[in-house]
């Protein structure tokens, strides 16, 4: 990317596309209701980020209870959905940045480090479900967090290494724009 620049079609879109992954990814793990769930027979535990789900056998009704009723319920679901809506913001700016046909370098910078703090709130919200929720929800049976709480992680590692991405750009402002001279090797026989 650096070598053609991004004035070059196909490069210049990558880091937008790649927020938009992971806002599709943040979706996923805010909507999804596979946080946690009961890893062997009887399947009677099933949680998200917003609620938990049981039931007292393998052929019985769901009851569902609101995780909103706890505070720590209430913290992680705050935390989690700022560092999402945080990243929407990023992703929406990069669209803008992009669409410049003059970038501006600081403004790409202030993305990145825009990320990292989407980043610290996806995180805390993703440190305080596990702890609080496996000392505070009784739970039977062995029981794993699931592939909705494995998006979240992702949601969270993409903008950790995206924000690093936006912010060492700026440091190739010169390849990247065409102002450097082409070194040429050649060695004479």
């Amino acid at each position: 990317m650096v070598k053609y620049g991004l004035d070059y079609t196909r490069c210049r879109w990558i880091l937008p596309l790649l927020l938009g992954i992971g806002v599709i990814f943040g979706i996923i793990a805010l909507a999804g209701n596979g946080w946690l769930e009961s890893q062997t027979l009887p399947y009677v535990l099933q949680a998200s980020l917003w609620q938990i789900c049981r039931r007292p056998d393998q052929g019985g009704e769901w009851s569902c209870d609101s995780l909103m009723g706890y505070a720590w319920g209430r913290a992680a679901a705050a935390t989690y959905l700022v560092g999402f809506l945080l990243l929407v913001i990023c992703f929406a700016l990069a669209i803008i940045a992009f669409a410049i046909d003059t970038l501006r370098f600081n403004f790409i910078r202030g993305i990145g480090g825009l990320l990292f703090v989407a980043a610290v709130f996806s995180i805390m919200g993703l440190v305080i479900y596990p702890v609080k929720f496996s000392s505070e929800i009784d739970m039977t049976g062995i029981n794993m967090f699931s592939w909705a709480y494995g998006f979240g992680w992702t949601t969270a590692i993409m903008e950790i290494c995206l924000g690093f991405f936006f912010c060492c750009l700026p440091n190739y402002e010169d390849q990247i724009l065409g102002n450097v001279k082409p070194t040429y090797f050649y060695s004479s026989p």
